[in-house]
C-alpha cells in the first residue's frame, strides 16, 4: 500500500472530515479570517484504533510549558498554527494534526498531519487547560474546544461593560433560545496577550462555570460534546450579538424579555439559569 493510500484512510475518518466541515463552516461565517481561530477535538481510543497504522513511525516530541498530567496519553486532533481555515478543506494533512499527550503530561507527540511542517495552534495552552476543566465539569462529555473571532460578539466587548452578568443578560434578552442553549451564561476576560499560558489558565478558570468565554477585543472560546454542538453554541451567541448590535443601531430597546418570562422559559425547557443574572 502506497503512502497516499495510507494517508487517505485517516483522511476519510469521521474526525478529520468533521474538522474539515467545522473549519470551513466557521470560515464561511466570517469568524476565521486568514489564520484566525483554532479547534481541538479530544479523541477516544476507539476513534483512532483503526488508524494507528497511519501514524508517523517516529513521531516528533514537543515539550509543553505547562503541566497537563490530567491529559496524559490522550489523543487530540487540532488545527495547525498559522494555517488558514479556508484551506483545511483543500489539504487536511497540511493544516491539521493528531497529537498524543505523553505519559508524564509534559509534552506531546505529533502523530499525524502537518505534512509540510509546523506545530499545533498557538493557543494549545488554552485548549488543553480548558479540556482538563471541561472534562471534570461535564464528566468527560465535553470533547471540543473552539475559538474564533465571531464578529458581533467581538464588537460588543467595545461598547458593553466587561462583566459576565451584563453581557449574559444582554445576550439572553436578544433571542429567546439563548437561555435554553447557554443557561450557564458567558464568561468574560479582559484583553490578554494571546498564545501564552496566562490566558490559558484564565480561560480554564472561566470554563469551570461557563461553556462560552469572551476574550475582550479578540474573540470567543466555546466548549461542547461535539463539533456540531460547539459550533451551534457559538452560532447562537453570535446571532444574539448581531441582534444586539442592530438594536443599538436602531436606537435601543423599547421592550424586551422580562425576568418573569425567563423563569417561565427555564421551567418549560428544564434548564437552570446561572445564579445572579435574574435576581
Amino acid at each position: 500500500m502506497g503512502k497516499g493510500e495510507i494517508m487517505q484512510q485517516i483522511m476519510n475518518s469521521w474526525f478529520v472530515q468533521g474538522m474539515v466541515k467545522a473549519t470551513y463552516d466557521m470560515w464561511l461565517k466570517g469568524w476565521d479570517e486568514r489564520n484566525g481561530g483554532n479547534v481541538s477535538l479530544r479523541l477516544l481510543d476507539d476513534d483512532i484504533a483503526s488508524y494507528k497504522s497511519d501514524f508517523y513511525q517516529n513521531p516528533q516530541h514537543i515539550m509543553l510549558t505547562q503541566d497537563v498530567t490530567a491529559l496524559a496519553k490522550q489523543y487530540f486532533i487540532v488545527t495547525g498554527s498559522g494555517k488558514f481555515f479556508r484551506n483545511v478543506i483543500l489539504d487536511p494533512a497540511d493544516t491539521l494534526a493528531v497529537i498524543r499527550i505523553d505519559e508524564e503530561g509534559k509534552g506531546y507527540y505529533l502523530m499525524w498531519g502537518l505534512v509540510n511542517g509546523g506545530v499545533p495552534t498557538s493557543e494549545l495552552a488554552s485548549h488543553l487547560q480548558s479540556h482538563i476543566v471541561r472534562m471534570k465539569v461535564t464528566g468527560s462529555k465535553d470533547r471540543v474546544i473552539m475559538h474564533c473571532h465571531a464578529t458581533n460578539l467581538l464588537a460588543l466587548t467595545y461598547v458593553m461593560d466587561l462583566d459576565y452578568k451584563t453581557i449574559t443578560k444582554e445576550l439572553w434578552e436578544m433571542s429567546t433560545e439563548c437561555l435554553v442553549v447557554f443557561p450557564d451564561g458567558v464568561g468574560v476576560l479582559p484583553w490578554m496577550v494571546p498564545g501564552k499560558d496566562e490566558i490559558g489558565y484564565a480561560t480554564s478558570k472561566e470554563m469551570q462555570k461557563h461553556s462560552l468565554v469572551l476574550w475582550a477585543f479578540h474573540g470567543v472560546f466555546g466548549s461542547g460534546p461535539s463539533l456540531d454542538e460547539t459550533f451551534g453554541l457559538i452560532d447562537v451567541a453570535e446571532k444574539s450579538a448581531e441582534v444586539a448590535v442592530k438594536v443599538r443601531s436602531m436606537g435601543g430597546k423599547k421592550q424586551t424579555i422580562t425576568t418573569e418570562n425567563f423563569k417561565l422559559l427555564a421551567e418549560r425547557f428544564g434548564v437552570t439559569p446561572i445564579a445572579g443574572i435574574l435576581e
